[in-house]
């Protein structure tokens, strides 16, 4: 485990002794002075990571730092000390996990910025009522169930954006099928026989997306399994849900 990979731990202690400290995100610009002794320390702890922006947290005497293209760490004036893991507001109703309303709005707008040329979609009649991102496998089960709702989804007005995730890796198998869908003149007809385990000859071209894709949903999205569904305010739902489910959610 490496200086800067401990995201997933929960600060479930400090949320109690925020109580009266968190509020609405502060947006004042950080001293020039602040921020170069933030990274310093940080890039001297761990030359080999990608220190971003340095912001103000909600927390006084703590800043918010992005590091290696998603970590959140919060981080001591002076640098010499971080805490890894997500940040809650304590309201006298309910606790806000403030660091996952972060990474869904970056969800959402990483998702936006990716071209829809790239990913095989699933349209319905008319104007879309709401989209999805689905990064999928040809090979497991559940993506097999959420393909067959696909026609109920499009009746109801959803958008389906396919996004191709070998589970395998990019040296299986499993990409080489995927990549047939992406490649082939007709990528949904071919997709959707690949998905009803058809026998469909493997046909991967150059400069298909499919390893960019890959690596998005790994990187920037935190793809752990498939399918995994990517709603428009980027939330993240990880694993099949029923038509009813979707569409509620959904606010249709």
């Amino acid at each position: 485990m490496t200086l800067f990979s401990l995201r997933s731990a929960r600060l479930l202690a400090l949320a109690g002794a925020i109580a009266a400290l968190a509020g609405q995100v502060a947006h004042a610009d950080v001293d020039t002075n602040v921020a170069k002794q933030i990274k310093a320390k940080l890039t001297a702890g761990n030359p080999r990571a990608t220190i971003g922006e340095v912001r103000e947290s909600p927390v006084e005497g703590l800043y918010e730092v992005e590091v290696d293209g998603g970590n959140i760490l919060f981080v001591s004036k002076d640098g010499g000390h971080f805490i890894a893991g997500d940040l809650f507001e304590v309201s006298p109703k309910q606790v806000v996990n403030l660091s996952e309303q972060r990474r869904t709005r970056q969800r959402a707008s990483i998702m936006e910025s990716q071209s829809i040329d790239d990913m095989i979609v699933f349209s319905p009649k008319g104007k879309p009522k709401a989209h999805i991102y689905v990064f999928t496998d040809v090979d497991c089960g559940y993506c097999r169930k959420l393909h067959d709702d696909v026609p109920e989804l499009n009746r109801r007005g959803i958008e389906v954006r396919y996004l191709a995730f070998p589970r395998a890796g990019l040296n299986s198998q499993g990409y080489r099928k995927i990549a047939t869908a992406w490649c082939a003149d007709d990528p949904n007809a071919t997709l959707t026989k690949l998905k009803n385990r058809e026998n469909v000859p493997l046909d991967v071209c150059k400069n298909n997306p499919v390893a960019a894709q890959y690596k998005l949903g790994n990187e920037s999205i935190d793809v752990r399994g498939t399918p995994t569904i990517v709603m428009e305010d980027g939330t993240v739902v990880p694993g099949y849900l029923p038509p009813d489910t979707l569409v509620k959610a959904l606010g249709i």
